[in-house]
């Protein structure tokens, strides 16, 4: 029987410590020289988002303090201060994801100034029930009431104070500037001509929605700052029947955020418009446009705008792009020494043409760049045609490409051999005429870099065949081809030692006969991964070097299944059998490479 109780009411130091000294958390004397110290070193904090100043809570000034767990010898986090909590109060633990809350729906169970008084908030809510997150498990005054107002259970959950605090302020800002332009709407009547082909028309009243308006400004501003803080690569605002979604992709997966009502969904829309300086009135074709913006911690980022007409009205993507993500080290790209030597190889060549290639989202234009940053030296120009430029880089010449003007990705290399170039890299390679234009430049002294949307490296040269290229052009020409994939990597934090299925290694290495590893990786899922077990994502790669072997087997009916096995036997490791190696360095697990990588047949 614990002999220290907590009383009805907010936790305090003395309480607080006691409690832990009781339960053995804490040794008798750290204890007393902590409540010893005085009350200044226990500094208020300023909310990032807000500038608001607020006295830290107990369990947080425990927290700053860095205290040691006497049976677990680590440190006394605010993560591990309010799990012990939670136990001790017998109620669960609850971890606020702001991705899986609906901020509209929360904010209704409770008004702003209720929340902030009994230290709570709503963090879900079902027909029957509502489920209260707190940091004073203590204190039930508030209990009977709420559950007189709303007619429903109230279950209680116990959330570190930070994030009730944080997220309150959030969750609550965000749905009031949502139901104030709704009200404004309301007012006057207006309607907003959104393109929705089932839209009820109100005549006389085909008022726009204001993009300027405050608060519209407040819902875009959260939107891009909480994008960043989550680590999103793309914004997905889309609209439906009756409400706009918000969904953000992480890690290559999309988890909802948000719904808001269809005229704010608009409005969202159309300020974004502005601020990518898109034509705002132009919802019936798609659109292209960038942001350049800062991050919370002053980075600059760029995002790329990306319009489309649908049933319910403009969808609008925005893909974020991080300098730190596009431009990286070898290392960092996730090339095994020996996949790093050999494209180390085909990008160190005078002259001749190396394509990349994959699906959309599978770092292309991140091994682009930065193989480009590694060659462009005071001694070369280096030039780019892009389909739009991904990001300004100072050491390129940067061209985008721009319909309009009839300059198309043939018509700009034209141009740029005429600029001496050394270096040239081609956004993507789409018709026969973009790729006789780099067989040219390569022909003519020049190193070509270029994508092609193929399932792996061999299929990129039966690709070029397909387009009409003479198959003693692409013998002469291509260096070599790297396709790659991208796999979440398991969670530092969370991930544990697992026994590895023979069935899931088969499928990974058949024929070949690797050895399975004797010791794999799994992730259960913790906070820092958002219980997904994955955090962060790396390349896996299959790299093929044009040997006379493999040019060999080039040909007016190229034998594909052929051309794979040989440049397989002269080296190539297939997209499966590089993230077999992934697997065996305990980085990710079979799933996943199984997710991403295609069977070719042979591997």
């Amino acid at each position: 029987m614990t002999a220290f109780r907590f009383p009805a009411a907010p936790l305090d130091d003395r309480s607080l410590v006691m409690a832990l000294v009781d339960d053995g958390v804490l040794a008798q004397d750290v204890a007393e020289r902590y409540l010893t110290q005085p009350k200044a070193s226990r500094t208020a904090r300023t909310h990032s988002s807000t500038g608001a100043t607020a006295l830290p809570h107990p369990l947080e000034s425990l927290a700053q303090a860095e205290l040691t767990d006497l049976k677990s010898q680590r440190v006394l986090t605010l993560d591990r201060l309010t799990a012990w909590l939670a136990e001790r109060a017998g109620l669960p633990l609850f971890h606020i994801d702001p991705l899986k809350i609906n901020a509209g729906d929360v904010s209704e169970v409770m008004s702003f100034p209720f929340a902030q008084r009994h230290s709570i908030l709503a963090v879900e809510v079902s027909d029957s029930e509502v489920t209260i997150a707190t940091h004073e498990p203590f204190v039930e005054s508030w209990k009977d009431n709420l559950r007189h107002v709303l007619r429903k259970d109230i279950r209680v959950v116990v959330a570190s104070p930070a994030d009730i605090k944080r997220f309150t302020i959030e969750f609550y800002k965000l749905a009031s500037s949502v139901q104030a332009f709704s009200r404004t709407r309301n007012k006057t009547g207006a309607a907003v001509s959104t393109g929705n082909l089932e839209q009820l028309l109100e005549v006389g009243s085909l008022a726009s929605a204001d993009a300027n308006d405050q608060h519209i400004v407040s819902i875009v501003d959260w939107l891009l700052q909480y994008a960043f803080e989550q680590r999103a690569s793309d914004i997905h605002i889309e609209p439906r029947r009756k409400l706009g979604h918000v969904r953000f992709r992480i890690d290559g997966v999309l988890h909802p955020v948000y719904e808001m009502p269809i005229q704010v969904n608009v409005a969202v829309v159309s300020r974004l418009k502005i601020l990518g300086r898109l034509n705002v009135a132009e919802k019936r074709k798609p659109q292209d446009g960038r942001i350049k913006t800062k991050n919370p911690g002053g980075k600059e980022i760029e995002l790329r705008l990306s319009t489309l007409p649908t049933a319910f009205g403009e969808k609008l993507v925005m893909r974020i792009f991080d300098p730190d993500v596009l431009l990286r080290s070898f290392s960092e790209l996730g090339l095994s020494q020996d996949e790093l030597q050999r494209w180390r190889q085909m990008i160190a060549q005078p002259n001749g043409i190396i394509l990349v290639t994959g699906p959309t989202g599978s770092g292309k234009t991140t091994t682009l760049y930065s193989s480009l940053k590694s060659l462009a030296t005071e001694e070369v120009n280096v030039c780019t045609i892009e389909d739009p430029i991904e990001m300004v880089e100072p050491a390129f010449n940067q061209i985008q490409v721009q319909a309009q003007v009839d300059l198309d990705f043939a018509t700009g290399v034209k141009a740029l051999l005429r600029q001496d170039p050394d270096i040239i890299m081609i956004g993507e390679i789409r018709d026969l005429e973009t790729a006789e234009m780099a067989i040219q430049a390569a022909l003519t002294g020049h190193l070509v870099l270029s994508t092609l949307h193929t399932n792996d490296a061999p299929g990129t040269i039966t690709r070029l065949l397909e387009l009409g290229i003479a198959p003693y052009l692409v013998k002469a020409t291509v260096l070599g081809v790297m396709a790659q994939r991208l796999v979440r990597t398991l969670c530092p934090e969370c991930k544990r030692p697992a026994t590895l299925d023979p069935a899931d290694w088969k499928a990974l290495v058949s024929p070949w006969k690797a050895d399975m590893p004797t010791k794999t990786f799994e992730a259960e899922g913790c906070l820092e991964c958002r219980f997904t077990g994955f955090r962060g994502r790396a390349g896996v790669y299959e790299l093929m070097l044009m040997s006379e072997g493999v040019r060999n087997h080039i040909k007016d009916h190229t034998d594909i299944d052929a051309l794979r096995l040989q440049a397989m036997r002269e080296g190539m490791k297939t997209l499966r059998l590089s993230g077999a190696n992934k697997i065996a360095q305990g980085l990710t697990t079979p799933g996943e490479v199984l997710r991403v990588t295609p069977s070719t047949g042979v591997c």
